[in-house]
């Protein structure tokens, strides 16, 4: 079971790692938008870490290798979508269409179309808020997110997820002082991925 847990921590850190450098990369060639959410420097040991330690517990619930590898491709666009929101209040669809793609595809060659559903469900209200807000409230990169999270999680535990981190980004918003400005909330969709996996939450 231990080694079990490590292997599953060095795989989904090994994505995370190169999650963050392709993410270094992308960001180097793109400017943040004027009316984005304020840059940051992404803390890249707490995004490797959190996702590390997601892949361990997945691995110690004794998952099959093919939810290990979704699972760290999952870990390496996650990564990916943190470090470029705090960075620069985008996220790219390199890390969230492209794993999407890949993951639905191997899904349709299995017959698993509740992947498809599972994907779309979550979505929808995030598209809607994206429509409403014109993109300030709520981003086409987070809508795009959310479906990458609803593939990896199933329906059920990604709208969970994703209200939860919902709810978390407005309180810290309005700790913060921040209410009213954008934020970066790519970094609460994703941990509630990574604490979704953590506790085993698939369909």
């Amino acid at each position: 079971m231990l080694v079990a847990a490590v292997v599953g921590v060095l795989i989904f850190g090994a994505a995370a790692v190169l999650g963050v450098l392709s993410a270094e990369l992308i960001c180097s060639r793109i400017e943040p938008f004027a009316d984005g959410p304020r840059p940051s420097s992404p803390r890249v040991p707490v995004i490797i870490g959190m996702l590390a330690v997601a892949g361990g517990f997945v691995a110690l619930h004794g998952f099959a290798a093919s939810v290990i590898a979704i699972g760290a491709v999952a870990a390496f666009a996650l990564a990916g979508c943190w470090y470029c929101d705090l960075a620069r209040g985008i996220v790219p669809d390199f890390f969230t269409l492209f794993p999407l793609g890949c993951l639905c595809l191997f899904a349709a060659s299995q017959s698993e179309w509740r992947v498809l559903i599972s994907a779309a469900v979550p979505f929808v209200p995030f598209a809607i808020a994206a429509i409403v807000s014109r993109g300030r409230g709520m981003g086409w990169g987070d809508a795009k997110l959310v479906a990458l999270g609803g593939a990896v999680l199933g329906a059920q535990a990604a709208l969970l997820a994703f209200a939860i981190s919902c709810f978390a980004a407005g309180v810290v918003s309005r700790l913060s002082g921040r209410r009213g400005t954008p934020i970066a909330f790519a970094p609460y969709l994703v941990a509630a991925v990574a604490v979704a996996l953590a506790i085993g939450a698939y369909t």
